[in-house]
């Protein structure tokens, strides 16, 4: 990873649309896992940074292969990736809403069923949020685990059993040998933790274009604009045959609307300009997040908001790995390596991504403003990658509804 290090100046970009300031760019960017942290070390003041940093530091996670982070962030050639993990760890507090998953056979070990790499290009700024499927079947690494331990490698588990086999280190190292990317900064928050976040910010308004019935997780939704909270909220963010075709791949698109909801939720002036929100959320953030060894410096923490001001909407993209059906299973996916490699070679040369995918009533979500369409005449943008069919997403700069399963 030292070859990704290097000094250069810093260049200040500017969109043409006005953005919100630093913490908001962050909270678009992070979405649920580590939004409540950066929210808390840049807008709440020294007195919470410094129980943040101590508190975090504690229990914070090493990173195999991990260099010390630079004083500046700006000296990671090609910008830098950030791994987001959500994780449906039984705590008792909450093991109650999780039915079997919790009580029955499968209530072993803590699986990672949201997993999000995000990529802060270098100048021009632009952030690429990529979700991995859990169901996604590929090798996973033999990795040091929290005790000093290793575990054995595994050449094909699904990606949602790593968290259990070897942690948050284990996840990070598992992706990184997927894709290629350097991994430098990671972070994790359990289902429990997106309960008491949207709690704590009065709950995130979700938009379903039909309606939801799923009896796996007790979400009952008529089409239209909702506010979830609780319990409702953790129903949402789970439900999979209740959305598109009922599989993984739609859940994800299902859980990225609530991401987007959430980052409006928390620029708005609802919430950063409300003091007493503030401190419930970096309360919040302080029991509910295991973070990286090298995002426990609030210094660092400070320079990513920076860093990602003034990137505009349609330049943060979320988008879904390629993927194809195992052979071996049909309730499986496979890497599509050749789409995914396309997809990191644009991403790694900063290009602006154009996706062409077009959902159907098969995906989790459908997009209620799509984007302006290409004029077949005119002269292509070099700067301009139009990603291949199988790579699904949107930018923030478009609204998605939920594809509900009652049509």
């Amino acid at each position: 990873m030292s070859e990704k290090i290097r000094r250069r100046r810093t260049v200040a970009r500017h969109g043409q649309l006005r953005s919100p300031g630093p913490v908001a760019q962050l909270l678009k960017m992070l979405g649920v896992g580590l939004t409540v942290v950066l929210v808390s070390a840049l807008s709440i003041g020294a007195f919470v940074v410094t129980d943040l940093s101590n508190t975090v530091s504690a229990n914070a996670v090493e990173l195999e292969g991990q260099e010390a982070a630079p004083p500046n962030i700006s000296e990671y050639e090609g910008g830098f990736d950030l791994l987001l993990v959500g994780t449906d760890s039984c705590e008792v507090e909450y093991a109650h809403l999780f039915g079997d998953r919790c009580a029955g056979p499968d209530s072993e070990g803590n699986l990672n069923d949201v997993n999000i790499l995000l990529h802060v290009s270098e100048e021009p700024r632009r952030l690429t949020a990529v979700s991995f499927p859990r169901d996604l079947m590929l090798p996973i690494p033999s990795c040091t685990t929290e005790s000093g331990g290793t575990t054995s490698a595994m050449s094909k588990q699904p990606l949602n059993s790593a968290y259990m086999y070897g942690g948050l280190n284990c996840v990070a190292k598992t992706i990184t040998e997927l894709t290629g990317q350097d991994i430098e900064f990671a972070a994790s928050v359990t289902f429990g933790g997106v309960i008491e976040i949207t709690n704590s910010i009065g709950g995130v308004d979700v938009c379903l274009a039909s309606p939801i019935k799923d009896y796996h997780t007790g979400l009952d939704m008529a089409a239209g604009t909702h506010t979830v909270t609780g319990l409702e909220a953790l129903q949402f963010l789970r439900t999979r045959h209740g959305v598109g075709d009922g599989s993984d791949l739609g859940r994800i698109g299902n859980q990225q609307q609530y991401m987007s909801s959430l980052a409006r939720k928390l620029i708005s002036g609802e919430v950063l300009g409300n003091v007493p929100t503030m401190l419930r959320l970096a309360n919040t953030a302080l029991t509910n997040l295991e973070a990286s060894t090298s995002l426990t410096n609030p210094m660092t923490i400070a320079q990513i908001g920076l860093a990602v001001k003034d990137v505009p909407f349609e330049d943060i993209v979320f988008l879904q790995y390629p993927t194809f059906g195992d052979p071996a299973d049909v309730n499986k996916v496979v890497s599509n390596t050749a789409d995914a490699q396309l997809m990191w070679d644009a991403i790694n040369a900063n290009q602006q991504l154009q996706v062409t995918h077009v959902n159907t009533d098969n995906e989790g979500v459908i997009v209620e403003e799509p984007a302006v369409p290409v004029d077949p005449e005119a002269v292509p943008d070099p700067s301009v990658y139009a990603l291949p069919d199988a790579i699904k997403g949107n930018s923030a700069a478009q609204a998605t509804c939920s594809n509900g399963n009652v049509r």
